[in-house]
């Protein structure tokens, strides 16, 4: 390698930088923006993310803080992850955007969809679990419970459950992001995908139980979504990539069907074994 070349190597290599770091920079302030106007409602917020919970305590009880800091510290870190979640198109375009120039035009031409599919799946992740779940999960915990026991929860704990289911939902409303790109990388094809059926399904209550409450409920409201969202991208990858699921089907029917002069080869060398007998 020439002089020449190494300087417009690393001078390739520095622009690269200073335009990550340009980029990284808009993310931040994209999430300290949408922070600053929504810590003043702070303490509102929780206690709308909190009526999955009050909703269904015993009249008269209350959350608590344990922490000294918990008051202040607990409501803060809401809207710190609840900016970073408001943020995520505003960080995937800019990821997208540093990554584009060096894409096809096939490969743009597919993933601009799907960077918008699953910023709307993720969104639909957390508003499930928000809306459907927590209402059956809390139902379900504050029923079962002695009556002598007063429910009084940490606002820490419980943000941090919450939290964690809205991730584990998030990702798992990504399936059929996952299914389409597995296609179109060329790893698998529609229809091997939907001969492994069986143990997508069995797959789904296992991230179930791992990623939800030990409690029946929940791991099932997770693992049927992963399911049906599965089924979905299977019929959307079979829809954009109906060549790769033909190509695959001829090339096991040549596989099954022998050739035919191997088998008139085959057939006299079983004759000359027989005359030798």
């Amino acid at each position: 390698m020439t002089e020449s070349e190494s300087e417009e190597g690393s001078g390739n290599l520095m622009s690269h930088l200073v335009e990550l770091r340009d980029r990284v920079m808009r993310m931040v302030i994209a999430i300290l923006g949408i922070f600053l106007c929504l810590f003043y409602w702070a303490n509102d917020i929780y206690t709308y993310l909190a009526v999955p919970l009050t909703s269904h305590m015993p009249e008269g009880s209350t959350m608590i803080a344990i922490d000294v800091a918990s008051p202040f510290l607990t409501p803060f870190k809401l809207v710190l992850m609840l900016s970073v979640f408001l943020a995520m198109p505003v960080i995937l375009y800019q990821f997208w955007a540093f990554v584009a120039p060096g894409l096809y035009k096939t490969e743009k031409r597919i993933a601009a969809p799907l960077l918008i599919s699953s910023i709307i799946l993720f969104y639909a992740g957390i508003a499930f679990a928000f809306y459907v779940v927590f209402p059956l999960v809390f139902g379900f915990f504050t029923s079962v419970g002695p009556e002598m026991i007063s429910i009084s929860t940490d606002i820490g704990r419980y943000l941090d459950f919450v939290l964690s289911l809205f991730f584990g939902f998030g990702l798992a409303f990504e399936v059929p992001i996952a299914t389409i790109i597995l296609v179109a990388v060329g790893i698998t094809t529609p229809k091997k995908l939907g001969q492994m059926r069986p143990y997508v399904i069995v797959g789904a209550f296992v991230i179930g139980m791992l990623l939800t409450p030990p409690d029946i409920i929940s791991q099932v409201l997770l693992a049927v979504p992963m399911w049906i969202l599965f089924e979905g991208g299977l019929i959307a990858a079979k829809i954009m990539f109906k060549d790769r699921n033909m190509d695959s089907s001829d090339d096991e029917e040549d596989q099954d069907e022998p050739d035919e002069e191997g088998q008139t080869v085959s057939n006299n060398n079983q004759s000359d074994d027989i005359e030798k007998s």
